[in-house]
């Protein structure tokens, strides 16, 4: 069998070395770059399964890189580095296609679990799999749960009522919020749950190419069409079709679907025919579609087909009495997934994920717990699983950031501003696995200050 190969990009030379040392013992083929410039020759010169890309690169960023390497193989997976300080920014590169995101400081293991994730999603998709259990990826336990709060029971009233039609369902919600699981409850408590359900990330889907993904193309169709190929549409025939970010689509898409949605026919790129489809559409979107229309950007007509029935889910920072029903939950999949028992969370932990604004959503919280499971030797997860910015209750304000970590190994807390002195003594803690003595050392102060910077800061660890 042969092995995987991956490619590391990041502009620390001891990072690209180390994760290029780790992964090789654990069977695969590494390539590593510290510029994107580098990165982009290697891509051109071999096929790779998967790349590690840090989000901030001295020539380039994350969201170039990943359209770059979409450009070149849609079926590369790519899982970005970031500081969690950067959050916002790795859901987004998400929503644009990249499979996951890890945080810094990078935990080998967790690492490894993120590769293995993504490259099950790459053998997948090689194979032409059964159809699946509703509300259930390859095997996994079922993603949507309902909480406890108001909006969660007026939003599972509105799914049941719903779910049993063939009303196109317009789903809206900042990006992490679970507008996917969403979509497959709705399929699962349909009358076609026992068809297939097609989920289509259109803001994934490279403008030249959306076309020929959603409704298909004839040999010759354009270069590179060296076969027929069934789009989304016929390979949702009968079931459940979820076009996720439907705002990218490009006008000519747009008109394309209206088509369909209209009259239950899609034309083959290239092809003069008309194929017959019955297709169930469910859409999502993170922006204000009735804004695209007045910019120009979206079709009002096309907005009135889609939105025959709306649900909208709030973020999870207006949601605090479902936080911990998510996190138990997550807390579940990751002891299943990662064969652990861990059985919960101490109080000061729980307070701390009921505090923090999450801007992720539900995808920063997933992964949080998920983190913190690994990471976790006893029953009961403590401050130390913590991120940083978690602990702080949020990341700090933009450009304090750099302010804050940037002379921490000259000159430690000289020269830091009060307002970023707080996040400095958290990133200094994470980088040093939250080890009193070893951080005060790195600070430049003794044990007693940082216990008492520590206890006026209110950080708990």
């Amino acid at each position: 069998m042969s092995r995987s190969h991956l490619l590391v990009i990041d502009d620390d030379a001891d990072i690209c070395l180390l994760l290029q040392r780790f992964l090789t013992k654990q069977g695969y083929e590494v390539d590593t770059a510290q510029r994107g410039s580098t990165a982009k020759e290697l891509l051109k010169q071999g096929r790779y399964e998967l790349v590690l890309c840090d989000h901030r690169l001295p020539d380039t960023d994350g969201l170039e890189m990943l359209q770059y390497i979409k450009g070149l193989s849609r079926e590369t997976q790519v899982i970005i580095i970031t500081g969690y300080s950067d959050v916002r920014t790795a859901v987004e590169l998400m929503r644009k296609g990249a499979f996951d995101y890890v945080g810094k400081p990078l935990y080998p293991d967790e690492i490894l679990m993120r590769i293995k994730e993504a490259l099950s999603k790459v053998a997948a998709a090689k194979e032409e799999m059964p159809k699946r259990k509703p509300s259930q990826v390859n095997g996994a336990l079922p993603d949507y749960v309902q909480g406890t709060g108001p909006h969660a029971k007026g939003l599972a009233g509105h799914i049941a009522l719903v779910a049993p039609t063939d009303m196109t369902v317009l789903i809206t919600g900042d990006t992490g919020t679970g507008k996917e699981f969403v979509a497959r409850e709705i399929h699962a408590l349909s009358k076609r749950a026992s068809k297939v359900f097609v989920a289509v990330d259109c803001g994934a889907l490279p403008k030249d190419l959306a076309g020929s993904e959603l409704f298909g193309h004839v040999k010759g169709a354009f270069t590179g069409a060296v076969s027929d190929k069934r789009g989304s549409f016929e390979q949702a025939n009968g079931g459940t079709l979820f076009l996720d970010e439907i705002g990218n689509l490009t006008y000519e898409n747009q008109v394309k679907l209206l088509r369909v949605l209209q009259e239950r026919r899609i034309k083959r790129v290239g092809d003069e025919r008309d194929i017959t489809v019955d297709v169930r559409v469910l859409a999502a979107t993170n922006e204000d579609l009735h804004g695209a229309v007045a910019d120009g950007r979206f079709r009002e007509d096309l907005l009135h087909r889609v939105n025959e029935f709306s649900l909208d889910l709030l973020p999870l920072r207006e949601r605090k009495e479902d936080i911990l029903v998510f996190a138990r939950h997550f807390l579940d999949k990751a002891n299943t997934q990662l064969g652990k028992s861990v059985e919960g969370f101490e109080e000061a932990v729980e307070a701390k994920l009921r505090a923090h604004p999450w801007p992720g959503n539900l995808r920063e919280l997933g992964n949080v717990v998920k983190r913190a499971v690994l990471l976790t030797t006893g029953p009961l997860i403590g401050m130390g699983a913590l991120p940083a910015d978690v602990i702080s209750g949020g990341p700090p304000p933009r450009g304090q950031e750099r302010e804050a970590l940037g002379d921490l190994s000259a000159d430690g807390l000289k020269g830091v501003s009060h307002t970023a002195e707080k996040q400095a003594i958290l990133k200094a803690l994470e980088r040093n696995g939250f080890n009193k003595s070893r951080t005060a050392e790195m600070l430049n102060i003794d044990r007693k200050t940082l216990y008492n910077k520590l206890k006026s800061f209110g950080i708990e660890v």
